[in-house]
């Protein structure tokens, strides 16, 4: 009987811990229902954007809030960023509605890749989206045939255009792409052939045509109306089927913090470069200045910071060594004269390696022509500066040393005969004449021996 006892209160303690329980997880599942985090993705795509996009996913996901909304306006952007914004949302438990928006916006390229990946895709009016051909590394992009495949399919209807050979570069980076797009709108049952002609094709369509097309869901003007469209869609995610609830939701803006500032400053192209060649020019000042500890510890930081934007950057590794090599031997022409050489050769190094350093030609994350050629431009007039007054420093006559005494008037301060001194350019040296001198007689340098000069009379 005891036993029996002993048994129901045990299972009476668990049921009441089971409650509990149960409470405290609804209580946390209402604590986070009714929110939306939205997030704002404006301008070109890079590690910046991705970083600030996939934690704002992750937030979502640890604070169980209801939707994450993107708002998008993008030109486009790295693969490598747009891959890692896919992943979050293909494995986020939270339903991802991607919203082009305001009226004007556009997702082009990458920004394509990121609305068929989204459990919901929605348009402003008056929006596109496409144009999705990746831009291939270190060459220029391909695009539709030209004139010349034209005329050709004009003289042979039935023929096919000409397709690039295969194993090219070009058409593996085109084929890769086509099959990952098709794989996210299929996953999201959404227009697969139309997504492999704004990759093949770069095809861009209006927000209304993507919606005739089933590119995108709907059209949604303002966020009222984007909430009261998306609400009751049942949508997959890495959970299962979730069926979106937006009565009463309250939309939370999650802007960017100071590490995501801070990452969008330094991966910047130009802001990059100029880090590298603070870096490069503090070092090198302090080598040739050992303890004066400012330009070192400047450079050293600055270095560091270039390193590590160019690390997550497409950076040709050729561009960057070019870069140091025309750095330092501009520096060299300094300290070693080489009448334009040294100098030249680093002009040309620096300017090659600042044109091939980004290896890409995706909008944002190039360098400007004019930034080139303005620090090439003063780097050139140091240089040219320099040999200017190396040619004019040779043409001077000669000031100092052994030849600049040979033949210098020299005055008698004593009388002497043998050894005595006279006074050279202002100057007291010891002398050796082998015939009498008088105090203040003009005398002739013919000689020098260490620093006894060998004199005679000047009128002999």
């Amino acid at each position: 009987m005891r036993t029996f006892r002993a048994f129901l209160a045990a299972t009476a303690a668990l049921l009441a811990l089971a409650a509990v329980s149960q409470a405290a997880f609804q209580a946390d599942e209402n604590e986070g229902s009714g929110r939306a985090l939205l997030l704002t993705l404006d301008g070109a795509i890079g590690p910046a954007t991705s970083d600030y996009i996939v934690r704002g996913i992750q937030k979502a996901a640890e604070e169980r809030a209801t939707l994450v909304i993107i708002q998008m306006d993008t030109p486009g952007g790295l693969d490598t960023a747009m891959r890692d914004i896919i992943k979050a949302i293909l494995s986020s438990p939270v339903p991802v509605i991607t919203w082009v928006a305001p009226s004007g916006s556009r997702a082009a390229s990458a920004g394509t890749y990121i609305l068929y990946a989204s459990h919901v895709a929605a348009m402003a009016p008056a929006t596109n989206l496409g144009a999705a051909t990746p831009v291939p590394v270190g060459g220029g992009q391909p695009g539709p045939p030209g004139d010349d495949a034209k005329d050709k399919d004009k003289k042979a209807d039935d023929e096919k255009p000409s397709e690039p050979a295969r194993g090219g570069p070009e058409a593996k980076a085109i084929e890769d792409a086509v099959a990952y797009i098709r794989g996210l709108a299929e996953r999201n049952n959404r227009n697969a052939d139309w997504a492999e002609r704004a990759v093949r094709e770069s095809v861009s369509l209006s927000a209304e045509r993507a919606v005739e097309e089933n590119v995108v869901d709907f059209i949604a003007a303002d966020m009222a109306q984007l909430l009261r469209l998306a609400d009751g869609r049942t949508v997959s995610t890495e959970i299962g089927d979730v069926v979106i609830r937006t009565e009463g939701i309250t939309v939370e803006r999650v802007a960017p913090d100071w590490r995501t500032e801070l990452l969008a400053v330094i991966t910047n192209p130009t802001v990059a470069y100029m880090l590298l060649l603070a870096g490069i020019y503090g070092l090198i000042f302090e080598g040739y200045n050992p303890g004066a500890i400012v330009p070192g510890v400047v450079g050293a930081i600055c270095l560091l910071l270039a390193l590590y934007a160019f690390q997550i950057l497409p950076v040709n590794y050729a561009g960057l060594a070019l870069i140091i090599l025309g750095v330092i031997l501009m520096i060299s022409e300094v300290f070693v004269p080489s009448f334009g050489v040294l100098g030249i050769g680093g002009i040309i190094a620096f300017v090659v390696g600042s044109i091939i350093l980004m290896d890409t030609e995706v909008p944002g994350f190039g360098l400007p022509a004019t930034l080139i050629g303005s620090v090439a431009a003063v780097g050139g007039s140091a240089v040219m500066g320099i040999v200017w007054f190396a040619v004019r420093a040779r043409r001077q006559p000669i000031v100092s040393g052994r030849e600049d005494m040979i033949g210098a008037t020299a005055k008698a301060s004593v009388d002497f005969q043998g050894r005595g001194q006279v006074r050279v350019h202002g100057e007291l040296w010891s002398a050796e004449s082998s015939v009498p001198v008088s105090t203040g007689q003009t005398l002739r340098v013919t000689g020098m021996n260490g620093l006894v000069l060998t004199v005679e009379p000047e009128e002999s």
